[in-house]
């Protein structure tokens, strides 16, 4: 508990600095940052339809940074969540548009169990690469978005496309109910919340979550101790990809109606940004995911109600990599100077042990 109160507090202090920082900037250009700031806020709360804006942005943040949360407590660096939503989605429409005949109760949970199939798989690749192969998931993960979006530009430009200016599929025959309408919120926030709520439930209260816990942090001591590594690993990054098709298949029934091309640009990084914020701790992403949509929502709105450009939201989210990268480097410092300590006193056993030998002997 005093841990997770520690947490929060250090969350909130860079939430701060990170504004402080932005209200700097606010001054340099002339501008009053408080009145920049109650326009961000009304921009992101002002009226149904802002509000249902800022939680639709919420929405694809929250699971994104989830399901990166997920694979870095196993030890991954799942940069690949981005490609797993464009493929969730491109599945989803598919089944969506052809799979007719299905009642639509029914066709809805196939295109959530064919997004959730696709994204496994995808994310299947990178895992048995970097488990049995050494291969960089980072590097895999950064290319196969490539690929995703490259597959689905394909699909949606030829045998899918619904041949308007847009480069788009046609509408799928089942759709997520909204909320807040003309706004594109809809029920998919609340498998969001459902699916967050069980992942911290397995992380925090069951084996599986214990397993992925200690590989993460010692996979030589999860080996010695009989768990599997390579398993637990290759495990945690297909619930992670699995989660990213889900966000795919949201984005695609609940939002668009359709697949639009290049729907998923960006929801990878802002998942993955504040998820490292946090330190992947499945607890905070939330608040997190939830601070990012509120600056992502309001910043055309203070943009339009005062002289602030809405980029000055990209230099507070660049503040918080900074400090984020920051606080990553002194852990690693303080690490490194406590196991150049530890390496200086067996030194020093050793050579007491070689000179009470040496007495020995010479007596």
């Amino acid at each position: 508990m005093k841990q997770a109160l520690k947490n929060s507090r250090k969350i909130l202090l860079t939430m701060l600095l990170a504004l402080g920082v932005g209200a700097i900037f606010i001054l340099a250009i002339g501008e009053n940052p408080i009145s920049a700031y109650a326009a961000l806020l009304r921009g992101a709360f002002d009226g149904k339809l802002k509000i249902g804006t800022t939680l639709a942005s919420f929405t694809p943040l929250l699971l994104t940074s989830c399901a990166f949360a997920v694979a870095a407590q196993a030890g991954a660096f799942n940069v690949g969540v981005e490609g797993e939503a464009f493929l969730g989605g491109i599945v989803a429409a598919y089944i969506g548009i052809n799979w007719t005949f299905l009642p639509k109760p029914v066709l809805l949970v196939t295109c959530f169990l064919g997004a959730i199939l696709i994204g496994m798989l995808w994310a299947l690749i990178p895992a048995v690469l970097k488990a049995y192969y050494n291969v960089s998931e980072v590097c895999v993960t950064i290319l196969m978005n490539s690929v995703a979006l490259y597959i689905t530009s394909y699909l949606v430009n030829g045998s899918m496309s619904a041949g308007v200016a847009n480069s788009q599929s046609l509408p799928v025959t089942v759709t997520l109910p909204k909320i807040l309408p003309p706004s594109n919120f809809n029920v998919g926030i609340f498998i969001a919340i459902a699916i967050e709520a069980l992942m911290i439930y397995m992380l925090k209260k069951t084996t599986w979550g214990y397993k992925i816990h200690t590989v993460g942090t010692n996979p030589q001591h999860a080996e010695y101790i009989g768990i599997n590594p390579k398993k637990v690993f290759i495990n945690a990054m297909m619930l992670s990809g699995a989660i990213g098709g889900i966000t795919g298949c949201i984005e695609v029934l609940g939002v668009h109606g359709y697949f639009l091309n290049n729907f998923a640009t960006g929801l990878g990084t802002n998942g993955m940004l504040a998820a490292l914020i946090v330190k992947s701790n499945v607890v905070l992403t939330p608040i997190m995911a939830f601070f990012l949509a509120v600056l992502k929502s309001g910043a055309m709105g203070m943009q339009q109600s005062t002289g602030v450009p809405k980029s000055i939201v990209d230099t507070i989210t660049s503040v918080f990599i900074i400090i984020a990268t920051m606080e990553l480097l002194f852990q690693f410092k303080e690490k490194k100077r406590k196991v150049s300590i530890a390496d200086t006193g067996k030194k020093a056993e050793a050579a007491e042990a070689v000179s009470g030998k040496g007495g020995a002997s010479h007596e």
